[in-house]
């Protein structure tokens, strides 16, 4: 242990050496950051006090029609339920991280940090899955029943397998990798994976020259193995290298694969407004030794941090990276997105992004995605990821609605369409809640939050604490113009009746020949009719319940498109 303590010592002395080579000063020192790092077993296990007999209605909610024609689309399940889907009272579940299959996308896991009992901050490595897309989910229980497993990361191959990521502190902070071949319902005894506090995973399932490659990256400051804080795995997880240094060292952050198979790195500096990001170009090849290019600072307008009101004993959230996989002009952007403290004008918490088009090397100006004006709000836990065709999904938690003096906080999304260079007007996704109850002992929300985007939406990991607990929730996010159809047609003279429908919908205000097609969320055309009528009738009544489309072309080719929820 001596030895290891001088290790560690010198690792992040070093990397404050090399911090700053490119920034003036440093906001947070290596002790304070050190301090925010909480994997430490405090309390022993303590099984639920009344052995998960005591349940109540587990919450979720769906979205209605608004009068506000654009407006995205959320469904929302709590995950963390019995095997009737109640929710478990006692217990508490946070920092969820979430992988859904490639080859069938109703399937997806979640994993979380799980609290049998709140009153331990005792956490093992807790996971559900769902066949369904989300509207049900079983809850196994942990991936190894009484053993501190915490800081859950899920991915997943092109394959369609999973795997889970998670770090003990016996010994310290040591990482295993354990892997799903059935959607989830049943995993292995897991591959030791060298690691540390704030570990991240990803799997290279995008490009050929690296694929199958895993990688893995940690806080450099408790790292299992010399000389570094970062490994792979060439061989599909059966066994994973030696540790390696990243230049740069970055912390709290994540990983990328870009279009070529090369490894970008984001995470937090310790400047006062950048972030910083490591590049190679040579991680894909089993037979290379990683390599680096120089690190570059990334001016976003702040820095994360850690310990502030709304999540006293946790951070503001992860740096987020990702790389646009898309055929359109974005191909091969890299996006980084982060809440942060703005060095500027001292607001405690805003959602910034920056891009680069030339493959990490130069970056736009940031960009404030949160919309609202006041610089003493909290958009903390921001999260991004981009979708197959280019459209980037943003989400965050935000108390500018709250009563002065709450932290009360409700989930916020935007998203963009030209590459992040303007964004959707923000928009509320759920009710408030109170971040400060249901806490395991430990007085925070967990660290961060996940979400992967496919042409459909945002499938989205969060915790919150809607039923007055801490626990896990799975939303599909669908934003307002991903339907396929004409832009919602507004002062027509056609009304549909009623809205939201049970059975009979009801269309009039139509002239002569009318053709009226209805579409789901999706884009899929469910009923298509010829009304020779001002008034028609359609059944809704076998269809299952959600937003539908309907798009009307009347005599002379005049398109008109209206939007219709189902209940």
């Amino acid at each position: 242990m001596k030895n290891k303590s001088i290790f560690i010592l010198l690792t992040a002395a070093t990397a404050l050496v090399s911090l700053s080579a490119y920034s003036q000063n440093t906001r947070i020192s290596a002790e304070e950051i050190k301090r925010m790092h909480h994997e430490t077993l405090d309390d022993p296990y303590k099984p639920n006090a009344d052995n998960n007999r005591r349940t109540s209605p587990a919450y979720h909610f769906k979205s209605r029609a608004t009068s506000n024609p654009l407006h995205s689309s959320i469904f929302t399940y709590q995950v963390n339920v019995n095997s009737a889907g109640l929710n478990i009272l006692g217990d508490a579940a946070n920092e969820p991280n979430i992988a859904v299959n490639p080859l069938d996308r109703k399937k997806m896991v979640i994993g979380w940090r799980q609290f049998d009992n709140v009153a331990s901050n005792f956490r093992q490595a807790g996971w559900g899955f769902s066949t369904d897309g989300g509207e049900h989910w079983t809850f196994p229980g942990v991936l190894e029943p009484g053993i501190f497993r915490s800081d859950p990361v899920l991915d997943y191959d092109a394959e369609g397998n999973f795997y889970y990521n998670s770090l003990t502190n016996s010994p310290d902070y040591f990482c295993k990798v354990f892997k799903s071949t059935n959607g989830g319902a049943g995993w292995d005894s897991g591959i030791d994976a060298h690691g540390g506090d704030k570990q991240w995973m990803i799997v290279d399932h995008n490009s050929e020259a690296g694929h199958g490659n895993i990688y893995a990256f940690w806080s450099y400051f408790f790292s299992t193995c010399a000389p570094g804080f970062s490994t792979r795995s060439t061989s599909g997880g059966d066994r994973y290298e030696n540790c390696y240094v990243i230049d740069g060292y970055p912390y709290w952050g994540t990983l990328a694969i870009g279009n070529a198979g090369e490894l970008y790195i984001g995470g937090a500096s310790g400047s006062t407004d950048s972030l910083v990001v490591a590049k190679s170009i040579n991680a894909h090849n089993q037979d290379s030794v990683v390599s680096w290019n120089k690190p570059v600072l990334v001016k976003i307008g702040g820095n994360p941090g850690g310990w502030n009101r709304v999540n006293p004993g946790g951070l503001g959230g992860q740096v987020n990276i990702d790389v646009d996989h898309s055929n359109g002009p974005g191909r091969g952007n890299v996006y980084l997105l982060a809440s942060v403290t703005r060095s500027l004008n001292a607001d405690p918490c805003d959602v910034m992004f920056a891009r680069s088009t030339d493959g990490g090397l130069t970056w736009d100006a940031p960009i404030r995605i949160n919309d609202d004006a006041s610089d003493t709000n909290y958009q903390w836990f921001g999260t991004m990821s981009v979708a197959p065709n280019g459209r980037i999904d943003a989400i965050w938690l935000d108390n500018r609605d709250a009563p002065a003096g709450s932290d009360s906080s409700a989930l916020y999304y935007s998203f963009s369409r030209d590459q992040g260079k303007t964004w959707s007007a923000n928009e509320k996704l759920s009710a408030s809640f109170d971040p400060h109850v249901g806490y395991p002992d430990q007085n925070k929300m967990g660290d961060y939050l996940d979400m992967v985007s496919d042409s459909t939406g945002a499938h989205l990991a969060w915790a919150n604490t809607l039923n007055g607990e801490q626990d896990v929730y799975y939303s599909h996010i669908i934003p307002y113009t991903s339907t396929g159809v004409d832009e919602i047609s507004q002062n027509t003279g056609i009304s549909t009746y009623p809205n939201p429908v049970k059975g009979t919908l009801l269309i009039s205000g139509l002239e002569g020949n009318s053709q009226v097609e209805i579409f789901s969320i999706l884009g899929d055309k469910v009923r298509s009719i010829t009304s020779l009528h001002a008034v028609c009738e359609i059944d809704m009544l076998s269809q299952p319940s959600g937003i539908y489309f309907i798009r009307i072309v009347d005599q002379n080719g005049k398109t008109i498109v209206k939007k219709i929820v189902k209940d």
